[in-house]
């Protein structure tokens, strides 16, 4: 990989840490963690191996699904609190829908 480019790659990686940790409003968090997702890509597959290319493929479709989830789930507390405020998440099935696309980002055990 061009020096470059794996500089780029990592420094969005911190960016997009960054980003999501900072964030209080939903829409800047998903930003942050989409910025990750797409700054990893490049590192996975990498090797330039048939398995590699399969494995970062995999990655992304499960990653934009829990994304899906995630922007579901603060749009469905924005629409039962009025609110797009990270800390005001107080509608049970918003809170569970977080959960499980967390779950999924973070490839906790039922989700790994």
């Amino acid at each position: 990989m061009n020096p470059q480019a794996k500089l780029i790659s990592i420094s969005s990686l911190f960016l997009g840490t960054t980003i999501t940790i900072s964030s209080n409003h939903w829409m800047m968090a998903w930003t942050g963690l989409e910025i990750n997702t797409l700054a990893i890509l490049p590192l996975i597959s990498k090797p330039h191996h048939p398995r590699a290319i399969e494995a970062a493929t995999k990655y992304f479709l499960v990653q934009a699904a829990a994304s899906t989830l995630l922007l579901f789930s603060s749009t469905t507390n924005a629409l039962f609190t009025g609110q797009w405020d990270v800390t005001q998440l107080t509608h049970p099935i918003s809170c569970l829908l977080l959960t499980t696309a967390i779950s999924i980002k973070l490839g906790l055990v039922p989700f790994h």
